[in-house]
């Protein structure tokens, strides 16, 4: 279970969700690092603060770190659940439609278990040429299990690397769970190289109330009950029903849009399916 204590605001702190010195050092079978940020843009939050989980913006980082390190073991069947399993070609697809190609170095923000550093590396991308970073050592854990690949412990918000190290930023399902969405998309403007290319991949708020009632029914009530029932799993149930409440009070698509541009990006766009899958593309030239 991950050690609550590595979150503190201190010194020490690698996983501190703002003001922390940078810290790096080798960890077992990746690297952690986290940097401070001073990027002075008025910050963007992708939702209120959630008090039905944690009551205070502070807590947040530490909050959804703890979830998804004890639901690692479960991300990859809850994603094939989410999605009715299509979500491996479904990736894959959408990376491949965006434009990446061999050699393009990535970046996959917010990497996780590895699914959509997996989806890269069916296109064609050598292992050398992907980097996945997260703030899970839970999910990098998982990851490792199944692919070798350079895997960094640290915040999207602050990303260890320099300026224009990368070719393609991908950041799949994580959007919601940043602390502040200027400084993430400054930070991609940064490590990515002209002509650069980043591809969020989300799920939105259904627009209909029907779809919107239906989408919670599935989300905070079937798919926690197959969790318990299925996985025996109380963590992967609490993480659907957070993954809910994230997606139900995400800031609007024209906001994320917004953002993009306001960090330099041009030109942006949104392509969605079915209704809930967004795709956020958005140029550096």
């Amino acid at each position: 279970m991950h050690d609550r204590t590595n979150c503190r605001r201190d010194a020490g702190s690698t996983l501190a969700a703002e003001g922390a010195q940078l810290v790096c050092h080798r960890a077992s079978e990746w690297t952690m690092i986290h940097k401070a940020s001073n990027d002075p843009r008025m910050k963007v939050a992708p939702h209120p603060t959630l008090t039905e989980f944690y009551s205070a913006p502070v807590e947040r980082a530490c909050f959804v770190n703890d979830l998804f390190d004890r639901a690692a073991r479960d991300y990859d069947w809850m994603s094939g659940a989410m999605s009715f399993g299509t979500d491996r070609l479904y990736r894959r697809r959408a990376l491949q439609q965006a434009g990446l190609k061999p050699g393009m170095r990535v970046l996959d923000v917010a990497t996780g278990t590895g699914l959509v550093a997996q989806a890269a590396l069916d296109s064609g991308i050598p292992q050398v040429d992907v980097i996945g970073l997260d703030a899970s050592r839970g999910m990098l854990e998982v990851n490792r299990k199944h692919r070798t690949l350079q895997l960094i412990q640290g915040l999207g918000e602050a990303l260890p690397f320099r300026d224009s190290s990368f070719d393609f930023v991908i950041m799949g399902y994580a959007l919601r769970h940043v602390n502040d969405l200027a400084a993430l998309f400054a930070e991609f403007d940064r490590v990515l190289r002209k002509p650069g290319q980043v591809l969020i991949l989300e799920i939105s708020r259904p627009s209909s109330r029907l779809g919107i009632v239906a989408m919670r029914f599935y989300m905070r009530k079937l798919l926690p009950f197959l969790a318990r029932f299925a996985r025996r799993s109380q963590e992967t149930a609490g993480l659907m029903r957070y993954y809910w409440a994230t997606i139900a009070e995400c800031v609007p698509p024209a906001s994320i849009l917004a953002a993009l541009s306001g960090a330099g990006f041009q030109p942006v766009e949104r392509k969605t399916h079915v209704g809930i899958l967004s795709e956020y593309l958005a140029m550096k030239r």
